[in-house]
Formats: C-alpha cells, sequence, structure tokens
C-alpha cells in the first residue's frame, strides 16, 4: 500500500464511524416539549456557621496578638465541643486602621481592627446550639448562620429524577388525551440543574460577656430537580 492510500484510507475512517451512529428517526406525528420537576424533602444533616474573632488596640501589633490569642482559644473550645480538624477552616484574616475625623483635618490614625474570620462545619445539627454557646464563651464575638443543607444528597436526588420522568409522562398523557391523540415515544430527555432549597435560618450576633442558651431545629430540605422531555404524539 503506497502513501496516497494510507492516507485516503484514514481520511475515510471519521467518514465510516459516523456512518455507523444510529441516528434517531425524525418525529412523524406531533411533536410535545413538556418541563417537569421532582422534588423530594430531607431533613438537614449538615450545619455550617462562620464565626470570628474582632480586636481592637493601639498598635496594629497588640491587636493581632490578642486576636490570635483569643482565635486560638475559640478554636480549643469547638475542638472540645467535638468539631473534628477538617470542619474548622480559615476564611479571612484582617488587619485595618481606624481614624478620627475632624473638619478641616486630615484623618488621625487612634489604633487598629483586627479580625479573623472561621467557616465551621458539623454534621450533629441538634448540637449546634452547644457549638454556638462554646464559640461565645471562648471570646467569639461575630458568629452568622448556621445554614443547614443535606451532606450526601446524591440518592435522593435521584428519586428526584424519577418523580420528575413520572410527572412528564402523566402530563404527557394528559395534553396527548386532550387532543386526542396517544403517546408514542420519548424522542429526548435533558436535565436541568439541581437545586438544593435550604430552610431560611436567621443571622445571629451574640455578645460575649451574656451567656447564651441556643437552640437550633433543622426542619426539612427541599431537593428539586427539573428535566426537559420531548415526546411524540401520534
Amino acid at each position: 500500500m503506497n502513501r496516497l492510500t494510507i492516507l485516503m484510507a484514514a481520511a475515510a475512517m471519521p467518514a465510516m464511524a459516523s456512518a455507523q451512529e444510529p441516528v434517531a428517526p425524525a418525529i412523524q406525528g406531533t411533536r410535545l416539549d413538556i418541563v417537569a420537576t421532582g422534588e423530594v424533602s430531607a431533613t438537614p444533616d449538615l450545619a455550617s456557621i462562620g464565626a470570628g474573632v474582632v480586636t481592637q488596640a493601639p498598635t496594629a501589633a497588640a491587636a493581632m496578638a490578642e486576636n490570635a490569642q483569643r482565635m486560638a482559644a475559640t478554636v480549643a473550645a469547638l475542638k472540645k465541643a467535638g468539631v473534628a480538624d477538617r470542619d474548622i477552616q480559615t476564611s479571612s484574616i484582617g488587619l485595618q486602621p481606624q481614624y478620627k475625623y475632624a473638619d478641616n483635618q486630615p484623618p488621625v490614625i487612634t489604633g487598629y481592627q483586627a479580625s479573623n474570620q472561621l467557616t465551621i462545619r458539623f454534621r450533629d445539627v441538634k448540637r449546634a446550639g452547644t457549638i454556638l454557646d462554646a464559640l461565645v464563651a471562648a471570646g467569639a464575638n461575630q458568629i452568622n448562620g448556621p445554614n443547614l443543607s443535606v451532606d450526601h444528597p446524591e440518592a435522593l436526588i435521584d428519586q428526584a429524577r424519577v418523580k420528575a420522568i413520572a410527572q412528564a409522562k402523566a402530563r404527557a398523557e394528559l395534553y396527548a388525551k386532550a387532543a386526542g391523540l396517544g403517546v408514542k415515544r420519548i424522542v429526548s430527555i435533558s436535565e436541568g440543574s439541581f437545586e438544593p432549597t435550604p430552610r431560611p435560618m436567621p443571622m445571629m450576633a451574640m455578645r460575649a460577656e451574656k451567656a447564651a442558651d441556643t437552640s437550633i431545629e433543622p426542619g426539612q430540605q427541599s431537593l428539586s430537580i427539573s428535566i426537559s422531555v420531548t415526546f411524540e404524539l401520534q
């Protein structure tokens, strides 16, 4: 086989492979496009909160030193409360000068504010109150959350997919009957994005000097998924 023959054979291979791919038969009857949503509910089993320490001092070094000391106590309290190392993550550290402003005068630095923020996850939602109380007792003076979610939603999403398909088929049957037709086949199915709908929780701000007795109710979370299905009616 010479070089020209080899090149011709190689060029023909994609066309041959393409010709072997099955092609869905064209719609001969009436096309019907349906968008359906499947939804399931579950009790959240994962909570995340933002917690931080903000300190002020005359100098930057003093502000950072005090902040580091209080944050170390906060992290120790979290670990004592049973939060794993992997579920404690630093999200931000900041240092800003504090200014005094006067009319027709340049601003004057009066001190510095240091901040250190953590993102904390815990898997026993009912213990959220205990953990929040421990944070406040240890010196955390900024707390936001909690945000509640389902840790492993894959099986629940599959249930939602099954419900979405059943809803699409039932709706197609309804349209077909109303039009005096029958459902011949499903032509195509495409899936939209998965959308968890968490139960809203208020943001919390607590003062360290006042003991907290916090209770968190997990409630229910809806997990939904939308699909687009094309039917052929005849």
